[in-house]
């Protein structure tokens, strides 16, 4: 992978020769901050501010692509080179992370790899050696994450560091007020099961909460395909825990859920989806799709699931 990114580099940095200074006719005084992932971009932009005229944030994954198959193209390794501030989850999907970054032009970057911001918080996914990834699935690790975010543009520029205190402060206000409204929810919520007819992705989020949970997938396996003994066991579990809504995530077809409710007893459960964030356009992004517009709806499909 690294001799890969090496050449890709080499023949990025040719394009740059024939093509000029990328900067030609903007503000090149203006910071710049690259990020892996939709939730890490939106935590940025509410953080740096949305002045285009002060910082150039740059979203790498914003065509959909899921990050656990995404590879860097020349234009992704061009964009990383020279930027003043880069920040990735730094699970197992990024391990092209390291290749990029060793050939890297601009050599003062700040790079902060959030897994490591978490520290002893992240979790381990069962039966795996590797921590879950999906870090930003918590409201609680958004906030320990955007702290971490507030001190690395502060770090890259400091003459900006009262803005960057005052919007982190309020940003964080708000996932600390959506993290009571979940709290509350789930206390006040008659059951306390979900069932995932899917992949798994949700893990922080059923820890904060306490909430229990049984999947089709841990994490999120390649796999596509329940076996029969997981279907009779998941619709065995939907009846003993009285279900009445089966969960799948975004981007999934009710193939599996559909199986599971038609093995339950009373075969008339919904099918519900949950937010994972992993397939964020740019197109949602001008839409208006937010970090928190997306777990506040997520909110509100775990109370409809739990009642």
């Amino acid at each position: 992978m690294k001799k890969i990114l090496s050449t890709i580099l080499a023949a990025s940095m040719m394009v740059t020769c024939f093509a000029g200074c990328a900067k030609t006719g903007g503000n090149t005084d203006r910071i710049k901050i690259v990020t892996t992932i939709f939730p890490i971009y939106d935590w940025v932009s509410n953080i740096a501010g949305h002045n285009p005229a002060d910082a150039e944030i740059d979203l790498l994954m914003s065509s959909g692509t899921d990050m656990h198959s995404f590879q860097p193209t020349v234009q992704d390794i061009m964009t990383i080179s020279d930027c003043d501030l880069f920040i990735y989850v730094g699970g197992e999907s990024d391990e092209w992370v390291d290749g990029a970054l060793e050939e890297a032009v601009n050599k003062d970057m700040v790079v902060v790899n959030l897994m490591d911001v978490l520290g002893d918080r992240a979790l381990q996914e069962d039966d795996e050696p590797e921590n879950d990834e999906h870090i930003w699935l918590s409201l609680r690790n958004a906030d320990i994450c955007c702290e971490a975010i507030e001190n690395a543009l502060i770090n890259i520029d400091p003459d900006h560091v009262d803005t960057y205190r005052v919007n982190a402060t309020t940003y964080r206000g708000k996932l600390t007020d959506l993290d009571f409204a979940y709290e509350s929810v789930v206390e006040e919520c008659s059951k306390n099961t979900l069932l995932f007819a899917d992949r798994f992705p949700f893990r922080y989020l059923m820890h904060d909460y306490g909430i229990e949970h049984f999947e089709a997938f841990e994490g999120c396996s390649a796999e596509t395909e329940a076996s029969f003994e997981t279907v009779i066991f998941l619709a065995g579990k939907v009846d003993e825990c009285g279900l009445g809504y089966v969960l799948k995530i975004d981007g999934s077809n009710d193939r599996i859920p559909q199986s599971i409710i038609d093995n339950t007893a009373s075969r008339d459960q919904q099918i519900l989806t949950l937010d994972s964030m992993q397939s964020v356009t740019s197109a949602d992004i001008e839409a208006g799709t937010t970090y928190l517009s997306v777990m506040e709806s997520n909110l509100e499909v775990i109370r409809t699931a739990l009642s």
